[in-house]
């Protein structure tokens, strides 16, 4: 059979110089090079976008009113294009009710199998839902949590009821609230609550509806007396009522989520939870891990449970597969990590029976520890085999090796980039003298001269989530990498039990900066400021007008620098704006130069271009720091909403560098950087511990984990076979770590 392409001609989107390329079709097609480049300028905003926008216009225009919006790219043509599925590193989110079980459809056809063998008998599959009113619990309606009001918060136990003890709003002295309290003859209301009986203490906070006489206004009349906080969680939490922003965000400060005191976090009613299978009912299936739970289905010995057996074992053994065994089907989906949700939504395109689609990933291997590079491998092959085309945006050298086809895209970033520099196998690219071929087959070696531990950050013992009684050990003023398996408990210690006992360490991961379109590089640094300020005092001017958010916005698109018009059921068009040019300016502004240069100019340069132009020493620090983390290619006016994570994480950094003293936590620096960039970030990192700063980094990449000072190694593996503290030493010493598997790859 003759060999088909996706044929990209004279593609321009970004920083892209016309570039034409073909890519096999049924083939696993591996895009490389530096962040910047334009890889994924080529395969997300011209391939991917050109895709679903074709894909969009089979429909009709009333459903199209309800799609995701998609442009044509800038680019002549494309050619033989597949439906597109991007299979992206964005969080599946989703709020407390989606878990894993319901997000892998598992959840659905285990609520079938305790329907029809679950003992007692309940009825329909419905029931087994916490997310149905037949199966929920009726306290926390499904959740597993209830939002409360914080006693600590809202009673001073060192006061009396008449001194002031209940802090909510509204209970001041004198106040009829507070006389449904003092007024009721139950309490000495001159005694210090913390000497209440426990009986009293009871009374004022928990007591249930009654119906009593208080004194109010020198007379008694009927009331319902309730604790106190009955009363809140009636008036506030169960209550149809809606309330100012202001004075919910006043009540949310005397509030705290806890687990159910009815179903006890199980989400489930009584009734629910009395049906079993083995001895186990629904909420407790769902809390074993995935590998235990296919070992346990596999004793169910009923006939007319074999079909479904089989369909939720090869469910949940895909999940296996790509190295999820250590999660369990009651996980949120909010709390998986990038890693963890793009591998879900590779499993879940697994079982399906579509062929010929085309399958674009962005770097599948972040969170993946190298001994489970070879699962994802084997997922992206065995797509490929059923008949599909993928396409994968990678850095790992270990997936790169399995392309039928590299494109190698620089020679660098920005300006610097934009241009096809090798189309090859694997074989022919470590032969060739692009900054991919001459770093692929490099290692670092292990640190031998680390810096010395001498004195310790250290926290207390814990059983969070997987953790067995753990604490972690933290060089003072050194460079720590904690490592192990995915779900080994790194993020555990490191994010939620250190960070919470240390909280002036400084977290730099790879959340977004802003969500906002106005934001940039030039204002998230500062550096806005300064360059109006040079502005204003070269033309004698208000600072104001070269800000598109205040006086300067063009009036016609009030400084966006487009119009969006409204088309009713068919797709919204946005234009550019006509008054401004897209610039975003109003035209008089544009009359104002700095050095001969605008201030759209000026906001147009790339951070290398900016750092040649300001002679300012507080914008050129600056500059300089972004420019030291490898953002140079970024424009000082590119929307922070565009960045990834990995850009995300380097630009927080960039606002850290000259700090001293600190303790800072960064979790896989690595994500998103090219192999000839490591050694960048690993500078940087010796420069903040040179500053006299702990730097704990949370990384599966071998040449990070090789350069550290000091090592944690989680594990032995993830989840339940996981949690316990391996090693903690130099990295050379490592090598000893019988049960260490990461020992087996540094």
């Amino acid at each position: 059979m003759q060999q088909e392409y996706i044929e990209i001609i004279g593609a321009r989107e970004n920083n892209l110089k016309g570039v034409s390329l073909q890519i096999p079709k049924r083939k696993i097609t591996i895009f490389t090079g530096v962040s910047g480049s334009g890889k994924s300028s080529i395969v997300f905003e011209t391939i991917a976008q050109e895709a679903n926008r074709q894909l969009n216009e089979t429909f009709s225009n009333f459903i199209r009113g309800f799609l995701p919006k998609y442009s044509r790219p800038d680019v002549e043509d494309i050619r033989n294009l597949s439906t597109a599925i991007v299979i992206d590193q964005k969080r599946i989110g989703g709020n407390v009710r989606s878990t894993l079980g319901t997000i892998t459809d598992i959840a659905p056809i285990l609520r079938v199998l305790f329907s029809r063998i679950g003992q007692p008998h309940i009825g329909p599959a419905y029931y087994f839902s916490f997310n149905d009113p037949n199966g929920m619990c009726p306290e926390c309606e499904g959740i597993g949590r209830i939002v409360t009001l914080d006693v600590e918060k809202a009673l001073d136990i060192d006061k009396s009821l008449n001194g002031g003890a209940i802090l909510l709003p509204g209970y001041k002295p004198g106040s009829w609230q507070l006389k449904m309290y003092t007024g009721t003859g139950f309490f000495d209301n001159d005694k210090k609550i913390k000497d209440y009986s426990p009986e009293a203490y009871n009374k004022l906070l928990y007591a249930t509806p009654e119906k009593i006489a208080v004194n109010l206004m020198d007379g008694e009349m009927n009331a319902t007396y309730e604790g106190l906080v009955v009363r809140f969680i009636r008036q506030n939490i169960k209550t149809d009522r809606e309330k100012s922003q202001s004075s919910m965000e006043k009540l949310a400060a005397y509030t705290t989520t806890q687990v159910c005191t009815c179903c006890h976090g199980k989400r489930y009613n009584d009734r629910i939870l009395e049906a079993k299978i083995l001895g186990k009912n629904i909420a407790e299936m769902t809390a074993l891990q995935i590998d235990e739970l296919v070992e346990m289905l596999k004793q169910v010995d009923e006939p007319i449970a074999v079909p479904i057996i089989e369909s939720l074992c090869e469910r949940l053994n895909g999940l296996i597969d790509i190295g999820l065994d250590y999660v369990s089907l009651d996980r949120e989906t909010s709390t998986l990590s990038g890693g963890e949700s793009q591998r879900v939504k590779m499993v879940k395109h697994l079982n399906n029976s579509l062929t010929d689609l085309l399958y674009i990933f962005d770097e599948p291997s972040i969170g993946l520890h190298p001994r489970d590079v070879h699962r994802l491998n084997d997922l992206l092959v065995k797509l490929r085999d059923k008949g599909n085309t993928v396409i994968v945006v990678e850095h790992d050298p270990d997936v790169i090796k399995i392309a039928d086809q590299i494109v190698d895209v620089g020679p660098k970033a920005g300006e610097n980039g934009g241009t096809i520099t090798f189309t090859g196998s694997y074989v022919d690219l470590t032969k060739s003298d692009t900054l991919t071929g001459t770093h692929i087959g490099r290692s670092l070696t292990v640190n031998e001269v680390p810096r010395k531990a001498s004195t310790f950050f250290e926290t207390k013992r814990s059983n969070l989530h997987n953790l067995k009684n753990e604490s972690l050990r933290i060089p003072k003023g050194i460079f720590t990498v904690v490592t192990g398996v995915a779900g080994s408990g790194k993020s555990t210690l490191v994010n939620k039990v250190f960070a919470k006992e240390y909280p002036e360490a400084i977290i730099i991961d790879q959340s977004a900066v802003s969500a906002n379109r106005r934001s940039n590089p030039a204002t998230y640094t500062g550096i806005m400021d300064l360059i109006r300020g040079l502005f204003a005092d070269a033309n004698r001017v208000s600072a104001g007008l070269f800000s598109y958010n205040s006086e300067g916005a063009c009036e016609k698109c009030n400084g966006v620098g487009y119009i969006e018009t409204d088309l009713s059921f068919m797709d919204a068009i946005q234009t550019e704006c006509s008054e401004c040019g897209g610039t975003r300016y109003k035209k008089e502004v544009l009359a104002y130069t700095l050095n001969g240069k605008t201030i759209v100019d000026v906001m147009g340069m790339t951070i290398s271009e900016a750092n040649d132009f300001f002679t300012d020493k507080s914008i050129a620090s600056k500059l300089k720091n972004i420019y030291t983390v490898g953002l140079h290619y970024m424009t000082l006016g590119q929307p922070l909403n565009t960045l990834s994570g990995g850009e995300c994480q380097r630009l927080k950094l960039a606002k850290e560098l000259t700090k001293k003293g600190n303790i800072y936590i960064m979790d896989e620096p690595t994500t998103g950087l090219h192999m000839s960039d490591i050694t960048n970030i690993l500078s940087l990192i010796n420069q903040l511990v040179e500053k006299g700063n702990t730097v704990i980094v949370i990384e599966h990449n071998l040449d990070v984990i090789r350069s550290a000072d000091w090592i944690v190694d989680l594990g032995p593996d993830g989840g339940s076979k996981g949690g316990q503290v391996l090693f903690e030493g130099p990295p050379l010493d490592l090598k000893n770590c019988q049960p260490s598997i990461t020992a087996k790859y540094i």
